[in-house]
C-alpha cells in the first residue's frame, strides 16, 4: 500500500490502528481504577476510596502516551494525547473489569439456577460485562475528545468530566436492563453528604465524587507549587465531605411496627406438592401471627411477605383462605408476594395463554383483597428472555425463565391512613421509578424481593445499599422483605434500623413511621441529571463546531 493510499483511508480507521501504542502504564492505571471502584461498594465497603477511585483512569486518559520527558506544558496540556478510540478502549477495559468484579453473580445465577452449562454461563457473564462496560468506554471517549482541543489543554475535560459521568449514569438507568451501583451509592452511610440526594437524586452525589477525583487529577497534571496547592485543596475537600460518616443524627421517630417475613424458601426445584404448600403456609402463618406485636383494636397491624419461589397464586382458593384467616385473626393488613394469572385475557385472541404477573397482593383486615401491584420493570433472563431466538446456546435457560407480563400502574394503597407504595425486587435500583410511588402520595415504601437467586455473593448487600438510597432521595421509611435476606427496616436517612440474619426462616419486627415531607427530588425528578445531559451535549457540539471551523479557516500551503 502506497503512502497516498494510506492517507486516503477513513480517519476513524486510522485512529483504530495504533492501539498497540497505548502504554502499559495506562492499562495498569485503568486496572487500578477498576479495583478501587470495586472496593468502594459492599462487601468490602471502603467508601473513603471513592474520592480517588476514578482518578487513575482520568489521569491515564489525559496523560496520553506521554514519554520519558515532560508530559505537559505550563498550561497543563498533554503533548502526546490519545486518540478518541484509544480513550474509548481504556475506558471500556476499566468498565468491563468493574462489572466483572461487581456482577460476578451473573455466573452462579445462570449456572446454578438457570441450569445453563458452565461454558455458556461464562459467555453470558462475559457478554453482559462487555456490553455494560461500554458506558465507561463512552466516558473515556468524551474525555479524550475534549482533551484534544489543544487551546484549552486538560482543563476543559476535567471541568466537564463530572457532567459526562452523570449523563452516562443517567443514560445507563434509562436504557440498560441492569442499573447497578451508580457512584453516589458508595456514600449511603455519609448522612449529611447523602442528603444532597433529596435535591438531585443519587446523581448529585456521583457528580461531587467525580468533581473531587477531577481535582486530584488536575493537581497531578501540574508542576511545583501549583501541584502542591491543588493537591491540598482536593484532599481537604475529600476529607470535609467524607467526615460526615462520623455524624450521628438523632434516630428517626418510629411510631409503628410491621412484621417482615423472611421465607427462606428453597429456590431450586422444591417439591411444591399440595401437602408441602399447605405445610409451608401453615408455618408462615404461625410465624407471622406469633411475631406480630400488640396493637390497639382500632389500629390494624401490617404483615409483609416477600417475593419468593413459592407458588402462591392470586385467586387460588386455598391460598386465599389462609390469607383471610391470618388477616382476620391478627386484625392486620397483609402485603403478599405472589403470582397472578389474569384470566380476563383483556382482548387477546381466544385460546391465548393467560397473562402472568409478578404481583404484590394487598389484603385488608377483614380478609378481602384490597388490590394488587403488578411489577412493571421485569428482570431480563429472570422474568423474560430478551432476544430469545438468538440465544440458541442457552436453550435450557430460555425454557426455565418465566414469561411474565408487565404491569401498567404504580398504585398507592391506603392502609388505615398510612399510604404505602410497593415495588418488587430489583425495581429498587431505579431512582426515577421508585420516586413515582412517593410522588403519587406514598408515605411508606415497601420492597419485596427474592435475593435467594444471588446465593452468597455480594449482590444482596448491593441491593440493600440501593434500597437505602431510595429512602434518602424520597425521605421515606423503606421496609425490605426478602426471601433469604437482607430483610431490614431503613429510616429516611438511609440507616438500617434493624435487620434479620440471612438464610434463616424468621420474622422481623420492623419499626417505621409515615412521612409527609416531599423532597425536591420526589416532586421534580431528575432535573439535575438532565442539566448534566444538556451541558454534555452542548460541550460536544461546541467541540465539533470548533474543529470544523478551525479546519475551514486554516490557511493552505
Amino acid at each position: 500500500m502506497t503512502l497516498d493510499q494510506t492517507a486516503s483511508l477513513p480517519a476513524a480507521l486510522l485512529e483504530f490502528l495504533p492501539v498497540r501504542n497505548i502504554p502499559v502504564r495506562a492499562w495498569l492505571l485503568a486496572l487500578l481504577s477498576s479495583g478501587l471502584q470495586i472496593l468502594i461498594f459492599p462487601k468490602t465497603s471502603f467508601y473513603f476510596l471513592s474520592w480517588v477511585a476514578l482518578a487513575p483512569l482520568l489521569y491515564a486518559l489525559l496523560r496520553g502516551r506521554g514519554g520519558a520527558g515532560e508530559l505537559v506544558d505550563s498550561e497543563g496540556r498533554t503533548l502526546r494525547p490519545f486518540t478518541v478510540w484509544q480513550g474509548f478502549l481504556l475506558g471500556w477495559f476499566n468498565g468491563v473489569l468493574w462489572y466483572l468484579g461487581m456482577c460476578y453473580w451473573v455466573y452462579p445465577v445462570m449456572h446454578g439456577y438457570g441450569h445453563v452449562d458452565a461454558f455458556s454461563s461464562v459467555l453470558i457473564t462475559l457478554a453482559f460485562c462487555l456490553v455494560m462496560g461500554l458506558h465507561h468506554g463512552a466516558f473515556g471517549f468524551f474525555v479524550v475528545l475534549l482533551a484534544r482541543r489543544s487551546s484549552f489543554g486538560n482543563r476543559r475535560p476535567l471541568m466537564l468530566a463530572p457532567f459526562f459521568w452523570v449523563a452516562i449514569e443517567f443514560f445507563r438507568e434509562r436504557a440498560t436492563p441492569v442499573f447497578w451501583e451508580p457512584l453516589g451509592n458508595s456514600q449511603a452511610d455519609n448522612i449529611p453528604f447523602a442528603r444532597i440526594a433529596q435535591l438531585t437524586g443519587v446523581y448529585g452525589l456521583s457528580f461531587a465524587i467525580m468533581l473531587v477525583n477531577s481535582a486530584f487529577v488536575a493537581a497531578m497534571l501540574l508542576r511545583g507549587k501549583q501541584r502542591r496547592n491543588l493537591l491540598l485543596t482536593a484532599l481537604t475537600a475529600a476529607i470535609a465531605l467524607q467526615i460526615g460518616v462520623l455524624a450521628r443524627p438523632a434516630p428517626a421517630p418510629a411510631a409503628r411496627e410491621a412484621v417482615l417475613l423472611q421465607h427462606n424458601a428453597p429456590v431450586l426445584d422444591a417439591p411444591w406438592t399440595q401437602d408441602y404448600a399447605d405445610q409451608t403456609l401453615r408455618e408462615l402463618a404461625q410465624l407471622s401471627m406469633n411475631a406480630l406485636p400488640p396493637h390497639p383494636p382500632g389500629s390494624p397491624g401490617l404483615i409483609v411477605w416477600p417475593e419468593s419461589p413459592a407458588p402462591f397464586i392470586v385467586g387460588d382458593r386455598n391460598f386465599q383462605t389462609w390469607l383471610a384467616e391470618i388477616a382476620r385473626s391478627t386484625n392486620s393488613y397483609l402485603v403478599i408476594g405472589s403470582t397472578t394469572l389474569d384470566q380476563e385475557l383483556r382482548g387477546q385472541p381466544p385460546g391465548s395463554p393467560a397473562p402472568m404477573y409478578n404481583s404484590a397482593l394487598v389484603v385488608d383486615p377483614s380478609g378481602r383483597p384490597l388490590g394488587r401491584y403488578d411489577k412493571i420493570h421485569l428482570v431480563p433472563f429472570g422474568e423474560y428472555v430478551p432476544m430469545r431466538d438468538l440465544l440458541f446456546f442457552a436453550s435450557k435457560l430460555t425454557r426455565e425463565v418465566g414469561d411474565f407480563s408487565r404491569g401498567t400502574e404504580r398504585f398507592v394503597f391506603d392502609l388505615n391512613g398510612a399510604k404505602i407504595g410497593v415495588f418488587i425486587c430489583y425495581e429498587s435500583i431505579y431512582p426515577s421509578e421508585v420516586r413515582q410511588f412517593a410522588a403519587n402520595g406514598a408515605q411508606v415504601l415497601i420492597n419485596i424481593s427474592d435475593d435467594g437467586w444471588f446465593g452468597n455473593t455480594g449482590a444482596p448487600f448491593h441491593h440493600l445499599q440501593m434500597g437505602r438510597m431510595r429512602a434518602i432521595e424520597n425521605h421515606r421509611w423503606v421496609l425490605i422483605s426478602t426471601n433469604s435476606g437482607i430483610t431490614a427496616s431503613v429510616d429516611p436517612d438511609g440507616r438500617v434500623v434493624t435487620q434479620a440474619p440471612r438464610n434463616v426462616r424468621t420474622a422481623l419486627v420492623a419499626p417505621f413511621n409515615v412521612e409527609n415531607e416531599v423532597t425536591f427530588y420526589t416532586r421534580f425528578g431528575d432535573v439535575f441529571a438532565w442539566i448534566c445531559v444538556v451541558i454534555s451535549i452542548l460541550a460536544i457540539i461546541v467541540r465539533w463546531r470548533f474543529k470544523a471551523r478551525t479546519m475551514i479557516e486554516a490557511p493552505t500551503t
